[in-house]
């Protein structure tokens, strides 16, 4: 165990403050969506921002994250992982702030009640692609949390955190095509699955109003594979 040196003074030092951000994606209404609240308080008050708030002194980074994305939108039991941090000197106009922005992907049929609390005067869903005027840096945090999606998406299962256990190759489809914004032609999309070996056909069909479609899932060892990396490496 390392001692503090005698003499030591932390009060010598300028010490930044550091706050924790939470980006939570779903998709809804074939939409890409993603948490938000509206703050209550200056600075920006009225502005929306992603849920986060300024790390205890007792808690780590972690437990910070997730209390703040509770406290502020009646959100838990969501798996978060740490995506990037964020430190211009500017970044917010009360003091030196930095803050370690975090990621979490949640399914639709999951979504539980939203309930803004704590500093928040309201919590919803917007789509990535219509935002709301945004506080502090949190458009350039959600810009590169939605790259970063992106790129996951274009080489790993990481879709299994946004369907259902079963789907269609259709709604796979559109699934990426939301994320990266782009139509994508149906010929190719199935061949790169097929050489990816990512998803396997199930016993099972869904009547969608002519033949019925066969439903697919992701294969058990690409999904635990992500599990162990989580979102990202």
């Amino acid at each position: 165990m390392c001692n503090v040196p005698p003499g030591y003074d932390p009060n010598q030092y300028e010490r930044p403050s550091v706050t924790v951000d939470v980006v939570t994606f779903t998709l809804r209404e074939h939409d890409l969506k993603v948490l938000l609240i509206r703050r209550k308080h200056l600075p920006f008050a009225g502005y929306w921002a992603i849920p986060g708030g300024f790390v205890q002194m007792d808690e780590s980074l972690e437990a910070g994250a997730l209390r703040e994305l509770e406290e502020e939108t009646g959100l838990c039991d969501v798996y978060i992982e740490q995506l990037y941090t964020f430190g211009q000197p500017n970044r917010d106009p009360r003091t030196r702030v930095i803050t370690v922005a975090y990621f979490a992907l949640v399914p639709a049929g999951a979504l539980p009640a939203l309930q803004a609390g704590d500093d928040a005067a309201d919590a919803q869903w917007w789509s990535m692609y219509d935002l709301p005027p945004l506080a502090f840096d949190h458009a350039e945090i959600l810009d590169y949390a939605l790259t970063r999606l992106r790129y996951k998406l274009e080489y790993s299962a990481v879709g299994f955190e946004l369907l259902p256990e079963k789907f269609t190759l259709s709604e796979l489809q559109s699934t990426y095509e939301v994320i990266l914004g782009e139509k994508l032609d149906r010929g190719n999309f199935r061949k790169k699955l097929h050489k990816a070996a990512v998803v396997e056909p199930t016993r099972d069909h869904r009547n969608t109003g002519g033949r019925p479609a066969r439903l697919y899932r992701f294969r058990d060892a690409v999904v635990a594979e992500i599990k162990a990396r989580r979102l990202f490496p």
